[in-house]
């Protein structure tokens, strides 16, 4: 008879495998969308698909790789430690596009008319590119030193060839995950989004609740818009700090409580939850933002199901409607 262990086992790869094909499905979708939809070029949608290419390469790479791990795989301890960086990278990617996009709808917010000429395609291809690059630097640290090897070599746990049972807590600092990691590249960027999404409902509130005087625009319209956007991104962020708390909170009682037993049930669920978050995305995006969903619609019937090509609908210029220039006269009042 099977043990206990063994079964959760069996279930954690399956719903792994479920994970990731959701998560490079949907993602790619998102990829698709904005390629095809001109209306979605817009640099705000630059960051989600950032994000979007992180998640595929989590389906695609890192949930394979944790597949491997989690079956006791013998390898060498730096093959190892680039695995679990890799998780680290994307990880830290994914952090600093959801705090790109915020700090771009709180100025699309707070700068309305001036926005388009603020925030250029070039300067968001530029955050972008700079996002990524501390993601490799802070995710790479524990290949520059910051790791366990030493700690494995004074336990004699290591052998001459430096092949070990590859798991994340073998290979990772845990001074590195709470001190360095959690305490300074998740937590920080997580408390700042959420002071920057608490001004941007106050900021769009604030103009909602004012009178139109009849020689001034109705701003409501445009702040309306962005008042579902930057809820959609909202609960984007909260997902995402739903799904990777529970881990570093684990990590935590790892650093501080090393004696204490952590269930397997509750790593493989803190696991699975990280993992998840890389496939809800594209579900939000498909039922908040009716952009993605005429999109998703479009690929599903035209690309999908061989249907006749239906038309998208672009607003205006073909891009997420910037504040239109009769709010330049509200500002005036504002």
């Amino acid at each position: 008879m099977a043990s206990p262990l063994f079964l959760a086992q069996v279930l954690y790869i399956g719903m792994e495998v479920v994970i990731a094909v959701a998560s490079v499905i949907g993602n790619v979708m998102v990829v698709w969308a904005v390629k095809l939809n001109r209306s979605l070029r817009d640099t705000t949608f630059c960051f989600i698909v950032s994000l979007a290419l992180a998640d595929i390469t989590v389906g695609a790479l890192v949930i394979p790789l944790a597949i491997t791990i989690s079956i006791g795989l013998q390898t060498h301890f730096y093959s190892c430690l680039m695995v679990a960086c890799t998780v680290l990278v994307l990880t830290q990617s994914s952090i600093l596009a959801l705090l790109a996009i915020a700090i771009d709808r709180y100025l699309r917010v707070k700068i309305p008319t001036s926005y388009k000429r603020v925030v250029t395609a070039k300067r968001a291809a530029v955050a972008v590119v700079l996002c990524w690059a501390v993601a490799f630097v802070v995710g790479l640290m524990p290949m520059l030193g910051w790791n366990n090897l030493q700690k494995l070599k004074e336990n004699d746990s290591l052998s001459s060839d430096l092949v070990i049972t590859c798991q994340f807590e073998n290979v990772i600092s845990m001074e590195y995950m709470v001190y360095f990691n959690f305490f300074g590249w998740v937590l920080p960027p997580l408390l700042l989004m959420l002071i920057i999404y608490a001004e941007i409902f106050y900021m769009i509130h604030k103009q909602l609740s004012k009178k139109v005087t009849g020689s001034n625009a109705d701003p409501s319209k445009y702040y309306g818009k962005e008042l579902n956007l930057a809820k959609s991104l909202a609960l984007v962020l909260a997902l995402f700090a739903l799904s990777w708390l529970p881990l570093h909170i684990l990590n935590c009682i790892t650093l501080f409580c090393p004696r204490c037993q952590k269930p397997m049930f509750l790593i493989y669920i803190a696991i699975l939850l990280t993992h998840a978050n890389s496939a809800v995305n594209p579900i939000v995006y498909a039922f908040r933002i009716k952009k993605f969903h005429s999109a998703f619609l479009t690929i599903w019937k035209q690309y999908l199901c061989c249907k006749e090509k239906p038309q998208l609908q672009p607003q205006g210029d073909g891009h997420v409607p910037s504040p239109p220039e009769q709010l330049q006269e509200v500002q005036k009042g504002i």
